[in-house]
């Protein structure tokens, strides 16, 4: 039994001796296991901090740094534009006519957008839009980046949808245009688009001039795309430069109201008055009825739109008289003592007849100014070519632009025939047959007041001298400066164009209208063109009053009152000293006595 016993345990031994062996080995493999992992881990750990130093210190490789910089930047940083400020426009004496505010606009990116009912009915609900109207609009630029919720916010509104903080919401300053003398000088002015672009008047003509150009800059923004730091400034905006036109707005919104004051007194389907400098040639005053107001387009019809005293043409009618005289006189043919015949109160020409509403029997050139004889007017033009009187008319700057630069200007027609009709020879001296615009009849009326020097017009306050050229005689002009101050006197045609202390000189014109089938005999144009003070002038205005709808329609009864307002006030406005007028010096020489 001990032997067995023996025997078995020394097999026991044999047995166990192996496994402890085995267990070493096992310890041993697990403990290089885990050295290596740490011995890998640091080294992995090395190698990353070595390329992060190679990249970002070590000198010489500057183009990984940059490459990770840019990579980086590319997620955070932005350009934006700094939208440039609009130049002011003003009147001569420094009266803002157009001036440009800051206001917030704000924009959305559509993809960054959450469809959050309670959220966007909130933010519509801000920004004064219907909760369909806002889906709607979502929904349309759904694969955009940019689209304007709503433009030219005042700046505590837009604060308020900014509050909402609602994600892919964004604002943006811009610059809205602000006209404080509204429709009194719209037609001039004009006014721009949304995006501050040019759209009419001198808005227009000098947008290039006004705009300025926007600048640029990086800014870093947040994973909301708000912008939470300034980062530089690329390039900076450079703001529109100003312009400061001849207007006189004290004499605008005079002439305005007396303008529309007519209108409605007779009314009268539309009208315009134009007041000038003589000496400059700059316009004073230029309005328009019907008008518009700049700053609330909502209502706007296309036909307010038009700068009417530039754009819409008329035949002139008896105003054109005293150029045809200016002609005459210049012929060496006619004094001012040579004697018409006007009996039997009518003459024929070859296919018409013209008649004076009385027989004048005979009278002087000076007398069928004051009388607007049609029968003296044409008896004097027939003993003349009609390319006499014709190049009287061009010379006083008819059939071209005045020279205001204004958009839309239009130049009037000035007939050139190689062969004229009888009937077109006597209507061409007496303003029928050709059209005008009103400024050009100023520009007109202008050659008179400067004793013959003809001058462009000018919508701009101008610093330096005055181009002007002669294109008549002095001695000539001054003449028939003198017929026109007998039009407003009694036994003229103007009566009605007098103002107190200041003697006038003018021209009454009564012209009938193109119908359908020829001249209509209810659709007429009013007008007055004069000068004032007549033997000095300072200032030279024109009225036009279209299809006055009352049974008062001649020029003499209908725009001669305007001028008398027009001009009476705008001398006082600009300080003329007052004068003694014909009939007031022959009244005082009857007191006297």
């Amino acid at each position: 039994m001990t032997k067995v016993a023996n025997k078995k345990a020394t097999a026991k031994k044999r047995m166990q001796a192996p496994k402890a062996g085995k267990g070493l080995a096992t310890a041993l493999l697990e403990r290089w296991r885990f050295y290596f992992t740490v011995v890998v881990i640091v080294v992995l750990l090395a190698a990353l901090v070595w390329h992060l130093a190679f990249l970002q210190v070590v000198p010489g490789n500057e183009r990984g740094y940059e490459f990770l910089q840019g990579q980086g930047n590319a997620r955070t940083v932005r350009h934006e534009t700094i939208n440039a400020y609009r130049g002011l426009i003003t009147d001569r004496h420094g009266e803002p006519l157009a001036v440009s505010s800051p206001v917030t606009s704000i924009w959305a990116n559509p993809k960054l957008l959450k469809n959050d009912k309670s959220q966007l009915r909130a933010l519509s609900k801000s920004l004064g839009l219907k909760q369909s109207e806002l889906a709607a609009k979502i929904e349309r630029f759904k694969n955009k980046e940019f689209m304007y919720l709503k433009r030219h916010l005042p700046p505590h509104k837009a604060q308020a949808a900014l509050a909402l903080d609602v994600e892919g919401v964004y604002s943006t300053t811009e610059y809205q245009r602000f006209y404080p003398a509204a429709e009194v000088a719209s037609h001039l002015i004009g006014f721009i688009d949304i995006d501050g672009k040019g759209q009419e008047g001198l808005e227009l003509a000098y947008d290039h001039w006004l705009r300025g150009e926007a600048g640029e800059k990086r800014v870093i923004k947040d994973l909301k795309g708000r912008v939470i730091k300034d980062a530089g400034l690329i390039r900076a905006a450079q703001s529109g430069k100003d312009i400061r036109l001849s207007i006189d707005l004290r004499l605008q919104y005079m002439a305005s109201r007396e303008l529309k004051t007519a209108l409605k007194a007779y009314k009268a389907k539309s009208g315009s008055v134009v007041i000038l400098d003589v000496d400059s040639a700059e316009v004073l005053a230029m309005v328009n009825q019907p008008s518009y107001n700049p700053n609330n387009r909502s209502k706007m019809k296309a036909t307010q739109l038009r700068n009417r005293a530039l754009t819409d043409q008329y035949e002139p009618g008896s105003t054109m008289k005293p150029l045809t005289i200016l002609a005459a006189l210049e012929t060496g043919k006619f004094s001012t003592d040579t004697m018409i015949d006007t009996s039997p109160g009518y003459v024929r020409v070859p296919g018409k007849t013209f008649v004076d509403p009385v027989n004048y029997g005979e009278i002087d050139l000076g007398k069928i100014v004051t009388k607007s004889s049609q029968v003296g007017i044409v008896k004097v033009a027939m003993q003349m070519e009609p390319e006499i009187i014709r190049d009287m008319y061009q010379r006083f700057g008819l059939g071209a632009v005045t020279g205001t630069g204004f958009p839309g200007e239009r130049t009037g027609s000035l007939p050139n025939r190689r062969k004229w009709h009888a009937t077109e020879h006597a209507n061409f001296s007496f303003g029928y047959g050709m059209s005008l615009t009103a400024a050009q009849l100023a520009q007109a009326y202008n050659v008179i007041a400067s004793d013959g020097l003809f001058r462009p017009l000018s919508i701009l306050h101008q610093q330096e001298g005055v181009e002007s050229k002669r294109v008549v005689a002095k001695e000539l002009v001054q003449k028939v400066r003198k017929m026109l101050k007998t039009v407003p006197e009694k036994g003229g045609t103007g009566t009605l164009a007098q103002i107190n202390d200041y003697p006038v000189a003018g021209k009454t014109g009564t012209v009938h209208k193109l119908g359908k089938a020829g001249y209509a005999e209810n659709r007429y144009m009013s007008l007055f063109a004069g000068m004032a003070p007549a033997d000095d002038p300072r200032i030279v205005a024109v009225v036009m009053i279209n299809e006055p709808g009352t049974q008062a329609y001649s020029g003499g009864k209908v725009a001669a009152p305007v001028f008398s307002q027009v001009a009476e006030s705008a001398l006082r406005l600009l300080r003329v000293p007052p004068q003694q007028t014909h009939d007031q010096q022959v009244a005082a020489i009857g007191g006297a006595k």
